[in-house]
């Protein structure tokens, strides 16, 4: 029978140099590629030409800035930006919750990895691949069009009501498997005698779910949630401009003249606009959640 004579001893830093020598290699790769560029938003302010670069590029203080709050389509990038995210956050970030609870529930073993294989196989598949679909599967001639049969073909793609709606299921089919990895790992680590428990006290399976699954994983639900609101106005320029085309720039519109005419500082200005607002509601989000679930970033 062994004997407890004391706690055991805690490393010191030094001793633990090799736990701090494994973490070197993150903390490398954050500040060479996320904080160093970050002394290139200073063309926001400027009158950026590639040749005479950063240093050279005359400084025009928030005339970028100003440009973009006085455009005429100042109002309709805002609201096609925050309605893509908006509709992507109502059936986006559910959807992988839903999943890996549904995944959950299965008990047969064989079917249950068929299932996340099926699903997490479309998040390895190229953008362009995936927008590449959509235009064959709803083209005129196309697959769903033909399923539907309703005489006059619609254009899916050159209709600017569908736009957002394919942006947004496109993207929870890629990813809804693959973002359920996290949820089902939460779960994973669920007491089981929760479950047995209730059991004996008779509640079924979708009580089981609704009262020990979902509890148990609210901390994760919560901390993603408030990760997403810090993206709330960032959209993904490369899928929209592999969708869009003059016929949907009424609700596809979001950065049309920084991309497309190489307008680089008009491009910084909104873009350091974006991370400002962005990072205003990651605070916002983090501080409502701390008051009211108690569970927070920081």
């Amino acid at each position: 029978m062994l004997e407890i004579v004391g706690p055991l001893p805690v490393p010191t830093r030094r001793e633990r140099w090799h736990v701090s020598l494994m973490l070197l290699p993150v903390v490398v790769y954050y500040l060479v590629f996320h904080y160093l560029p970050m002394y290139g938003a200073a063309i926001a302010f400027q009158d950026f030409n590639p040749v005479k670069g950063i240093f050279g590029s005359k400084w025009v203080g928030l005339e970028n800035f100003q440009d973009f709050f006085s455009s005429f389509y100042f109002s309709r990038l805002m609201f096609n930006t925050i309605a893509i995210n908006v509709l992507d956050l109502i059936f986006g970030f559910p959807a992988p919750i839903i999943l890996a609870l549904l995944i959950n529930e299965l008990r047969w073993n064989p079917f249950k990895r068929l299932v996340q294989t099926v699903t997490y196989l479309p998040h390895f598949i190229s953008v362009i691949v995936v927008v590449g679909m959509l235009f064959d599967f709803l083209a005129r001639d196309g697959l769903v069009n033909q399923v539907l049969a309703t005489g006059d073909p619609i254009a899916f793609m050159q209709s600017p009501d569908w736009f957002r709606q394919l942006y947004v299921g496109s993207g929870i089919w890629q990813h809804v498997g693959w973002g359920s990895i996290v949820y089902l790992a939460a779960i994973a680590t669920i007491d089981p005698q929760l479950y047995d428990a209730a059991k004996v006290d008779g509640a079924d399976r979708f009580r089981q779910m609704w009262h020990i699954t979902l509890p148990g994983i609210m901390s994760t639900i919560v901390i993603l949630l408030i990760l997403r609101m810090g993206s709330l106005m960032s959209v993904g320029f490369e899928k929209i401009i592999l969708m869009y085309n003059p016929l949907t720039y009424e609700t596809a519109d979001v950065f049309r003249r920084g991309i497309l005419q190489a307008d680089f500082s008009f491009s910084a200005a909104v873009g350091l606009f974006n991370s400002v607002i962005n990072f205003g509601l990651l605070l916002a989000a983090n501080r409502i959640s701390r008051r009211l679930t108690e569970h927070s970033l920081w």
